[in-house]
């Protein structure tokens, strides 16, 4: 179910960055990104590798829409426990705050569908395995040239009541 996931959302990036852009600040973009996902909250207090595709379209200087898929590793939990092996597909509206020419502040939150391997019972209210909850996040990001920005964001997954981090720094291309 992972990979149906992940192939959906890659295909939907390539996609979307097929286009031309129209100018600078609008157009189509994707980029990919690699950090730390990270939980600290009930019996899980655990990091690892985090790795992201991502892609959207820019309307304005202003706000983007962006869609996304996260793979946050595998968190385990202190004491004994299944381990948490998640992964998001999310769509997100992006607020943009230009700084200067090149450097700007962003906030995205949306919606996510996100999948665990396994069940972790006692986890979700209903012991399934997937299920649909917020993201929301921050970054910062400076604009080489017109082609090529470097992104650091801080995002919040929420899979029903645990709250999982990552932070990550991401290469976008706008086409």
């Amino acid at each position: 179910m992972r990979s149906k996931l992940l192939t959906t959302t890659v295909a939907a990036v390539l996609l979307a960055g097929a286009s031309v852009a129209q100018a600078q600040d609008s157009g189509f973009y994707a980029g990919a990104g690699a950090g730390q996902a990270l939980v600290d909250e009930r019996a899980y207090d655990d990091e690892d590798t985090a790795f992201s595709v991502f892609g959207g379209y820019q309307f304005h200087r202003n706000f983007a829409l962006e869609a996304g898929y996260t793979d946050f590793g595998q968190l385990s939990p202190g004491a004994a426990g299944a381990d948490l092996e998640l992964a998001s597909a999310y769509f997100t509206a992006v607020g943009i705050l230009p700084f200067t020419e090149n450097f700007s502040g962003y906030v995205k939150g949306g919606m996510q569908r996100w999948e665990l391997d396994t069940p972790i019972p006692g986890l979700t209210g209903t012991g399934d395995d997937d299920g649909r909850d917020p993201v929301y996040g921050v970054g910062l990001q400076y604009r080489f040239n017109d082609l090529v920005s470097l992104r650091g964001e801080y995002t919040r997954t929420e899979v029903e009541d645990l709250d999982v981090d990552a932070a990550q720094v991401q290469a976008r291309f706008d086409f």
